[in-house]
């Protein structure tokens, strides 16, 4: 991965004025995934997800909740994506 799709973990919390423990633990906790092994490197590509989680850590919800809030979130994508496909399923019988 090119380093200019890297984000360096103490220019994010630098930028957004968040403690490095925090993002560290949302790393720790698979929230986000890090660019390598170390968690000092996170991909472009998870600065958006990344932003989500620290706005609702500005809303003083715990790491627990944060989590909690993103399965949710991630179940009602699936159910989304789920409901869509049956109703393409079901257009092809209506039309017919």
């Amino acid at each position: 991965m090119k380093s200019s799709n890297l984000l360096m973990v103490s220019e994010i919390c630098i930028y957004h004025n968040i403690e490095p423990d925090f993002v560290n633990s949302l790393l720790n906790a698979g929230l986000v995934k890090p660019a390598e092994p170390e968690n000092t490197l996170i991909p472009v590509t998870e600065l958006q997800k990344l932003e989500k989680l620290i706005n609702l850590h500005r809303l003083d919800i715990n790491l627990a909740g944060i989590e909690a809030i993103t399965h949710l979130l991630e179940r009602v994508e699936i159910l989304h994506e789920d409901l869509q496909t049956l109703r393409n399923r079901l257009s092809r019988y209506e039309g017919a």
